[in-house]
């Protein structure tokens, strides 16, 4: 007896595209939300170049990063936040708190993938963001645009160090399959890549002795790396350097998630929300 068996489906992108559009949709409805986040950061702006005036004024800043560097530099990574700072897979830890995962594993559909593009429409919605907040900054400050191919060389590393952050949150989000809650060890990635990251404080401002191992970190990927590239601190010859240990850091990073996520798939845990 000759049995048939049913043709394996073939992938279809366009179920994830239409998870991306209604999570741009969703960001889109809290109008309010919007304005404040454009609000802050332009405050942020004027502050930042507040004290940077103060402390250069004092000559307390290092002399290969001009004022304007620092104004330039803390401008960027603000506008930067509007993305890097976005939890894009934190719908998995939500899931598995309220316990509707179960029910997210019985559809067919590829559920990394579904949080994935959920994040996407997210993030892009906040990509948007950026060009108005860029125009109203200038206002403000005076931003140094960098040559074509620096400019370039910044965006792909923008882009290497949006993925490390992704990875990397998405390995915390994961931890929830075993403890449900993750917000302690949060808070800490957090405290610790604020610190180390180079978002508020350029790295170059730490003591030569530390800053070896400081810029080898991956928090040194996510923002430090970018912004060096486009005060031009970072130059063209250590392009490959420093890109390529950022690459390294989102190899690292996918082949952990990649494990984490098959280990925490096979033990779903569901707590009633």
């Amino acid at each position: 007896m000759t049995s048939i068996s049913a043709p394996p489906q073939r992938f279809s992108l366009k179920p994830y595209l239409e998870f991306a559009r209604v999570a741009f949709e969703r960001e889109a409805t809290y109008r309010f939300e919007v304005f404040t986040s454009i609000g802050s950061l332009l405050v942020r702006v004027y502050l930042f170049r507040m004290v940077w005036t103060a402390l250069y004024a004092q000559n307390v800043a290092p002399k290969d990063l001009s004022l304007q560097d620092a104004i330039t530099y803390s401008t960027v990574a603000l506008l930067m936040s509007l993305v890097l700072d976005i939890d894009q897979t934190r719908l998995i830890h939500d899931k598995l708190h309220d316990g509707s995962i179960a029910t997210d594993f019985m559809k067919p559909i590829n559920v990394p993938l579904y949080f994935f593009s959920d994040g996407t429409g997210e993030v892009l919605f906040h990509s948007v963001l950026i060009l108005p907040s860029l125009a109203l900054a200038a206002l403000i400050v005076h931003i140094d645009i960098p040559p074509p191919d620096v400019l370039g060389a910044f965006f792909l590393s923008f882009l290497f160090g949006y993925l490390v952050g992704l990875l990397m949150n998405f390995i915390l989000n994961c931890i929830a399959f075993w403890t449900l809650e993750i917000h302690a060890v949060q808070l800490i990635v957090t405290w610790i890549t604020d610190l180390l990251g180079g978002q508020i404080i350029p790295l170059i401002f730490f003591p030569l002795a530390f800053q070896g191992f400081i810029f080898a970190l991956p928090f040194a990927a996510i923002y430090s790396t970018p912004l060096l590239i486009y005060v031009g601190s970072v130059t063209p010859e250590r392009y490959p350097e420093v890109l390529g240990l950022q690459v390294m850091w989102i190899a690292i990073f996918a082949v952990i998630s990649v494990f984490i996520w098959r280990a925490g798939a096979r033990r779903v845990v569901v707590q009633g929300g």
